[in-house]
């Protein structure tokens, strides 16, 4: 039998995987200030209706922007638009903006203020808890998670992904279809991706694109999402295969094209941006590479931290101090319903409810989830576990 060497993720550039991401995105400086202007149109165009809370919203736009243009600096607590917002800004419809606005101030601000809503700024459900793949860098690679007799394999049914779905139209406005599976192995995948369409401005889906075919690729193209993530770590096979272990380099580039052609040829005008994501494990993994073998697949092409998920529970304690956006961020259900703060702690330990039993709002502004909130921000993220051993403080 061929001896196979896998590659092993360096844990000397291990850090927080949102707060150091590269991407190949390129806005003109005339894109910008088209978007600036858009934006400071709507000072006359608020709708009367409109909540003091959300005019307040457009009115923060408004000064960050005054303030960009007067080169004055952005306090830590402001923030104006990445490339990749600044792209989706510009391409969403006049009917839309305003919405688009006041999801994306909710998305990036509240964490920032840790300021608590009504509903999660973004709920990530899981279709599925398998996974075809083992990854190095993956919690898969736990055969107490991911061996069967352990319980925590299992596909989302479609009625409780219809339920879901049906509290957080109109409530929530980012949906990530991913976490610990492959969410295109779920049976019912055609049907949920048709059950979202149309109902969600960011709307995402995380795929290993192992599984895509003539079909698929038409559900997903037509549902209106906002983002397509592939997860692709390296641009040769050798390399590809000793991360992705038991994923085929040529097949996924193969799927790739695929997925480009129907995309060009019955998709033209939709707004849907195409990502090629992989995780920087290694100091031999570039955005460079990467962009090289698939820029023809691709509007952006980004590499983002290595967070030691594969041993979440047995890394070091550490001394991080500073509280975890997730906690104001974002909400992850489970296949089964369970819900969970993150997907670092990928065996439930922080997990004390499911949707089956409570709403999302409520579990949102339950006194579980508040007593893990206000532990963060008094400095005690080291008396839950696994949030002890865990680096992230923001995405």
């Amino acid at each position: 039998m061929k001896k196979i060497q896998r590659t092993i993720p360096d844990r000397n550039i291990a850090y927080n995987s949102w707060d150091h991401m590269s991407q190949n995105i390129n806005i003109s400086k005339d894109q910008i200030e088209k978007l600036n202007l858009r934006i400071l149109n709507f000072d006359k165009k608020i709708e009367i209706n409109l909540s003091d809370e959300n005019k307040n919203k457009i009115k923060w736009y408004l000064d960050t922007i005054k303030k960009i243009q007067n080169n004055e600096a952005l306090s830590d607590q402001e923030y104006f638009f990445n490339a990749q917002e600044m792209l989706q800004a510009l391409n969403i419809s006049d009917k839309d903006f305003l919405r688009f606005l006041i999801f994306r101030y909710n998305f990036n601000i509240y964490p920032r203020l840790k300021k608590l809503s009504k509903y999660p700024p973004c709920v990530q459900i899981e279709p599925t808890s398998i996974c075809n793949y083992r990854c190095v860098m993956c919690y898969q690679i736990d055969k107490s998670f991911s061996g069967k007799s352990h319980g925590m394999m299992g596909h989302m049914s479609l009625d409780l992904f219809k339920k879901i779905i049906d509290e957080l139209e109109g409530n929530v406005e980012a949906i990530t279809l991913a976490s610990r599976g492959e969410p295109t192995l779920n049976p019912n995948i055609v049907e949920m991706l048709e059950y979202c369409r149309n109902k969600f401005l960011g709307l995402k889906m995380n795929t290993n694109a192992s599984m895509l075919n003539e079909k698929l690729i038409h559900s997903i193209l037509s549902s209106n999402f906002s983002e397509i993530v592939f997860s692709v770590d390296a641009a040769d096979k050798d390399a590809y295969e000793k991360i992705r272990i038991n994923g085929k380099f040529d097949k996924v580039v193969k799927n790739l094209r695929l997925f480009s052609e129907i995309k060009k040829k019955y998709y033209k005008n939709i707004q849907t941006i195409v990502k090629i994501s992989g995780v920087k494990i290694n100091t031999e993994i570039n955005v460079s590479s990467l962009e090289q073998k698939f820029r023809e697949f691709a509007d952006v092409i980004q590499l983002v931290g290595y967070t030691p998920w594969e041993s979440a529970y047995d890394n070091d304690k550490n001394t991080i101090l500073s509280p975890c956006g997730f906690l104001w961020r974002r909400m992850f259900v489970w296949w089964d319903g369970k819900v969970n703060p993150c997907d670092y702690d990928y065996k439930s330990k922080l997990s004390v409810w499911n949707v089956k039993e409570k709403n999302i709002s409520q579990i949102w502004n339950s006194k579980e989830y508040n007593n893990y909130r206000n532990l963060h921000l008094s400095k005690q993220r080291k008396e839950i576990y696994p949030c002890d051993r865990c680096s992230f403080t923001s995405e």
